[in-house]
Formats: C-alpha cells, structure tokens, sequence
C-alpha cells in the first residue's frame, strides 16, 4: 500500500513551514527565547541550593527563586540583599540570553520569510512590514514572559525593578532580535544593497575594532587575575566555604567576568574606573579602600601611584585600532583618500561609541554605602575611546591606502 503514495514533495514542505502564521511564531519565538536561559537558570539554582548545605536549610522553591532572580538581574531588574540595593547587571547571564534570542530570533525569520513582499516588490519600492511585526510580536512575548517571571520571584525582600527590566528588554529586542529576524528572513541582504559600500565597509571594520580592543582587555584581566591567584585564594578561605560552596560562589563571579573586561577596557583607554566612592583605578594612580570579598577583585593593581611603564598601556586602544583597520583594508583595498580615510575615521568613532554604551552597562551600584558606585564614567570613556580609535584608524586607513596605490 504505500507504494501506491504519492511522494513526498520537500518543496511544498518547505512553502508551508515558511508559511506558518506570522503571530502565533513570532510571540512564540519571544516566550521560548525567554525560558531557555530561565529553565537553565532555574536548574543552576536548585543545584547550587543543594551544594549549599545538601538540602538541610530551606526548600528547593529558594534554589528556583534563586536561579529566578538570576535571570532578572541579568535583564537590569536589580535586586534589594539586606536592603540595599544591586543594579549591577552580570553581563555574562546576558550574553547566554543575548545569545538565546539571537537563535530563536533567527529562526523565527525564517519561518516568516515566505510572508509580505518578495524582493522583486520591495525593490518597486512597496512597503514590507514583516520584520517590524515579527520585531513586535517577539518583544511582546519575551516582556509578557519576563513580567510573569518578576511577578513569581519578586517580592517586598527582592524588590526588582519592572521597569529596569522592561527597559533592558527593549534594548535586547532592538540590539539582538531584530537584527536576528532581519537576518533570518532575508531581508537584511536587501536592505544592505541600500547602503553605500564604505558605510557597509566601516561599519564592518568598526566591529572588528571593537572585538579586537575587547581582546586586548581580556588579555589585561588575565595578567590581573594570574597575578592575583595567591590573594583570591586568600579571600575563598576568609569566606570559610565549603567545596560545592566554593564552586557555586566561583561560578556567581564568572557571571561578572565581562563587566571586569570592560573595566579593563577603561583602564587601558586611561580614564580609569572606580570600585566604591573615593577610589580610582587608572594607569598613573590607584586608590582603593576596604573591598568584598570577591576573588575577581584579586586583578586590581596594587594601590598607590602606578610605574612609569603603565602610563604606556594608553598606546594600546589607537594601536589595536590601527591594525585592525589595517587588516581590514588588506582584505577589502580602497584606491581613493577620502574612502581610505572615511573608513578609518569612521570604524574608530563607531566602536568608540559602542564601547562607551556597553561600559555604561557594566557598573552600578554594588552594595551599600560606597559601594553603590562601581565602573567607569561613560563620558570619559567616550570621549578617549573615539579619540583613540579615530586617530588610529585614521592613520592606518591614509597609510594603508598610500600603500596600496603605490602597489601595481
């Protein structure tokens, strides 16, 4: 009998799946995007509530709650520990939900690409409002998702911020799902015909930019940290853990490992970061006072004036700039100046202006007292990372288009 079926036809499939009812998969997608990082969390937390103290104390409810408020705090929600307020945002818990809704937002794109407009019709200039609902319908579906969360796992003691949190999911939508979507369906390789090949080009290199300076910051919390060892197995014994205590309370500090990169960031570009009121952390002074005990800590300097070497880690960011600008001209050649020199100038502004908004994300308060101030200023940050970037891309964008026009 199933020889008399008619084959199956992989292309009908194909139409229908991209066919499927834009509302229902993109509100979908936004609530999916929002449980998986939620479900891991949750798991982690009742894991953690056991290594604790083996399930003597308190129930498996404050291991979910735990796990819960995790998850909030890594969408800006804050929380309130023993009254005091926490706006600090472990940007390691959002990169795994940044990266998650880059994912769903993705498929969710391509589930709806068969719907609106083809290319030929946009090309004729008829409007596509495709990605603009699924954008909406997706964010509805995570912020819906994300209050019910806050409304379980909040309470008078926790105290999270709904509006912080509805603030921070905003961002993710507009930073994260929507590019994903736009991806996903297509439309992006449409709309990037639109733009003019040096803005395309420097944007490109304005994000290598940026993922090369973060590197070279990465490197300098490594050399911190290793240099450290010693004190932040100092400060693990001081705390009197127990082993599943100490894994558990290692992993809450991986959790902060890149707001302490973006630190690192600060410091290289020369302004510096505070770690409480009253201290500063640059490359020609360090000024500390009493600090929690927390083993990322241990990648401070020593406090007092800094050597006269440290002062040449400010060369750095133009430099990192200058390759990278360089690098990408060799692989995209440009025989005009102004191109050389609009990509140059350009990709270092563009990464300055991203690295000042992720700093801004980075610090907060931290506890009470003096240490509800901790990061770096943003307009510091700002005004040298698009000075260091821009010189350096400048020069490597005009040196490298000298080179290559003299190239046959």
């Amino acid at each position: 009998m199933t020889s008399l079926l008619a084959p199956r036809d992989h292309r009908t499939d194909a139409t229908l799946a991209q066919r499927r009812p834009l509302v229902l998969v993109a509100t979908l997608g936004g609530i999916l995007a929002a449980l998986g990082p939620l479900l891991v969390l949750v798991a982690v937390g009742i894991v953690g509530w056991f290594l604790s103290d083996a399930g003597v104390h308190g129930a498996p409810r404050d291991g979910m709650r735990a796990g819960a408020l995790a998850w909030l705090m890594a969408h800006g929600s804050g929380v309130s520990v023993a009254g005091a307020s926490v706006t600090v945002v472990p940007l390691g818990l959002t990169a795994v939900c940044a990266w998650a809704i880059w994912r769903l937002g993705h498929r969710v794109g391509d589930a709806v690409s068969g719907h609106g407009p083809d290319a030929d019709r946009i090309g004729d200039g008829e409007r596509d409002w495709t990605v603009p609902s699924a954008v909406g319908l997706f964010f509805l579906g995570y912020v819906v998702t994300a209050i019910v969360v806050c409304s379980l796992a909040g309470g008078a003691d926790a105290g999270p911020s709904v509006r912080g949190l509805v603030g921070w999911t905003v961002l993710l939508t507009l930073l994260v799902a929507a590019p994903a979507i736009a991806v996903g369906s297509g439309r992006a390789a449409i709309w990037a015909t639109l733009v003019p090949p040096v803005v395309r080009l420097a944007a490109t290199t304005a994000v290598t930019v940026l993922v090369a300076f973060l590197a070279a910051a990465t490197v300098l919390f490594l050399i911190g940290l290793a240099l450290g060892l010693g004190e932040a197995a100092t400060m693990l014994s001081q705390l009197h853990l127990g082993v599943g205590e100490s894994v558990l309370f290692l992993v809450v500090n991986a959790a902060f490992v890149p707001n302490a990169v973006l630190f690192g960031g600060a410091f290289l570009l020369g302004p510096g970061f505070v770690v409480g009121g009253g201290t500063l952390v640059s490359p020609s002074l360090v000024v500390l006072g009493p600090l929690p005990l927390l083993p990322l800590l241990a990648a401070l300097p020593d406090p007092g004036t800094s050597p006269a070497w440290m002062a040449a880690v400010v060369a750095v960011p133009p430099l990192v700039a200058a390759v990278s600008v360089a690098w990408m001209q060799r692989r995209h050649p440009t025989p005009r100046w102004d191109h050389g020199a609009m990509r140059g100038c350009g990709a270092g502004i563009l990464a300055g202006v991203a690295l000042a908004v992720l700093s801004s994300l980075a610090g907060g308060s931290a506890g009470p007292g003096r240490m509800r101030f901790v990061g770096a200023v943003p307009a510091d940050v700002l005004i040298h990372a698009i000075t260091a970037f821009a010189l350096g891309g400048l020069v490597a964008g005009l040196a490298t288009t000298w080179w290559q026009r003299r190239r046959p």
